[in-house]
């Protein structure tokens, strides 16, 4: 499904192939010989999201890009990149011939080189640089530039190295105090609510 939303329309190459249940939301480009197969939902916001030559978005895949933060967060998605089965991209780079296995996550402003792995289950959080043909192992966390690789055993290192992505201020232009968790989430959940509100006025074009 195609939907205008902000006047913007989806447009899809002609030799790509985008199935009939994906929905294509705004400024969403679809590039020569991609593939966008079942299920999978590219929401462009207020801002765009691209998918490359002979790409590959598959089933359930979610790709969300915003624009209420001070720079634009849109999802690029580069020539021959695979996203897997139940992947999130959230406002960030994909590179060319990048590899995102099943359920994996890669949140706002992160930056994934040419040939990078991130295996199955595994995050890349915000604003995180991953090298050309870096490897992310599965159910790890990958934070940072220069990037760390941590597990899910090193709890209180997890907690301090995602406080210092200050994530809540690249997904969202909220500045709230990392421990006043409350008053954050409230905040989060308003200006989602805000930009979420716009498609009230989205119609299907295709």
């Amino acid at each position: 499904m195609l939907i205008r939303h902000r006047d913007a329309e989806p447009f899809v190459d002609p030799t790509a192939w985008v199935a009939p249940n994906a929905t294509l939301v705004g400024d969403v480009r679809v590039g020569p010989g991609a593939r966008v197969l079942y299920g999978a939902v590219l929401d462009a916001e207020g801002s765009r999201v691209e998918v490359g030559e002979s790409a590959i978005v598959s089933e359930h895949a979610v790709l969300r890009a915003t624009a209420v933060t001070d720079a634009e967060t849109p999802v690029s998605v580069g020539h021959h990149a695979f996203v897997g089965p139940h992947a999130t991209v959230l406002g960030a780079t994909v590179g060319p011939c990048a590899y995102l296995a099943a359920q994996t996550t890669v949140l706002h402003r992160a930056v994934l080189g040419s040939g990078a792995s991130v295996a199955v289950g595994a995050l890349v959080h915000a604003r995180t640089v991953l090298p050309d043909e870096f490897f992310v192992p599965p159910h790890t966390t990958a934070i940072g530039d220069p990037v760390r690789v941590l597990s899910p055993d090193r709890v209180d290192e997890l907690a301090e190295a995602i406080r210092d992505t200050e994530f809540a201020d690249a997904a969202f232009g909220v500045r709230t105090e990392w421990t006043d968790r409350v008053t954050r989430y409230r905040q989060v959940a308003e200006v989602r609510s805000a930009e979420y509100a716009a498609h009230v006025d989205d119609t299907v074009v295709g």
